[in-house]
């Protein structure tokens, strides 16, 4: 297949560029639902003038249903994504990046999804779907699974289907909450996750955020200490990434402390802990849940977390060298690529 790729690309690459534009509109309305052609068009950054020339020709092969309401896919459309999404992936170089930056950090498992999460909402669901994909197919029976916050993890949530009971299954908080929206806190997520699939959950109701002597204090409580255990005993973690300041200002840090972030070089952050650029732990914060050796010792750890601006502080963690599975989206996992070419071109400039 990607023999046949490479002569279309050179002898008809206009070919390739018009499979992408239209593969990627399909998408884009699939993930929608019902959308309209302006919003379909700002989504897409393409002119309505553009959209509408493309739109009226997947309508007329029988792909979109266009009315007064907007546009939504077809059963035929929506068979057509199906068949090309791996053809999709060889075709513009995704397959390779996914082995690219498997090989490199010793994953199991990377996966891509096509677009940019921090520009588009459409993007950040279908990241939410790879997530929840590659959770599905690492559970077992009686699996304890422990999440983290944030909104790509409820990304994930949202994505989790009854379809397969999981009542013998256990989701648990990683950590305790953050001071912020209800809906993206590590405790709502394990509960719209066990609801969504029949498994069952337990709560972790203490801040994220603690003193040295309040989390010695907290410890001692017999209910928090139940569920700290068990949290710990997690076969899966499922976490996402984030950006080592942005997360510390959520957590509504001392001025004092994100100085010293800075100061230390601190540039990604996950499941409380803070990495430099070359995956080192940097600064922890004290929180009831799971420490960094419970990580270290868990059987399957999954990262999900996209975005351009995020492509560095990924590679942080995947550097740490813990995670299995990476998901991820293309404009992070470019920026990533864009990381290793300088890494690569430094080794041998070093050797030279």
């Amino acid at each position: 297949m990607q023999s046949l790729i490479e002569l279309q690309q050179q002898l008809v690459p206009d070919m390739l560029a018009a499979m992408k534009k239209r593969y990627l509109i399909l998408r884009q309305v699939l993930l929608s639902d019902m959308i309209g052609r302006r919003m379909l068009a700002a989504s897409l950054t393409m002119t309505e003038r553009v959209l509408r020339a493309e739109t009226d020709f997947l309508k007329a092969q029988g792909l979109l249903h266009i009315d007064a309401a907007g546009m939504r896919i077809t059963d035929a459309g929506k068979r057509l994504l199906e068949d090309m999404e791996p053809f999709y992936k060889a075709m513009f170089g995704l397959s390779d990046l996914e082995t690219r930056i498997r090989q490199r950090y010793g994953l199991k498992q990377v996966m891509i999804v096509p677009g940019d999460s921090d520009i588009s909402p459409h993007a950040k669901r279908e990241l939410g779907r790879a997530g929840c994909s590659a959770l599905r197919k690492v559970m077992e029976k009686d699996d304890i699974v422990a999440v983290t916050g944030g909104s790509t993890l409820a990304q994930v949530a949202s994505q989790l289907t009854t379809q397969t009971s999981l009542k013998g299954n256990w989701f648990v908080p990683a950590r305790g909450g953050l001071g912020e929206s209800l809906d993206y806190q590590a405790n709502t997520i394990a509960s719209t996750m066990a609801k969504r699939t029949g498994a069952q959950y337990r709560l972790l109701h203490v801040p994220d955020h603690l003193g040295e002597e309040a989390y010695q204090s907290l410890m001692q409580e017999p209910n928090i200490r139940e569920i700290v255990e068990v949290i710990r005993h997690a076969r899966i973690v499922i976490h996402g990434i984030g950006d080592a300041v942005v997360m510390a200002r959520r957590r509504r840090v001392d001025e004092s402390v994100i100085e010293a972030l800075n100061a230390e070089g601190a540039l990604a952050e996950a499941f409380g802990y803070y990495f430099d650029r070359n995956g080192n732990v940097v600064h922890r914060m004290p929180t009831a849940g799971l420490r960094l050796e419970d990580i270290m010792a868990t059987e399957v750890v999954i990262a999900v977390a996209g975005g351009r601006s995020k492509g560095e502080a990924i590679a942080s963690v995947m550097r740490f060298g813990h995670d299995d599975i990476l998901v991820t989206d293309e404009a992070a996992a470019l920026e990533i690529a864009a990381l290793l070419d300088d890494e690569e071109g430094l080794d041998i400039n070093a050797r030279s």
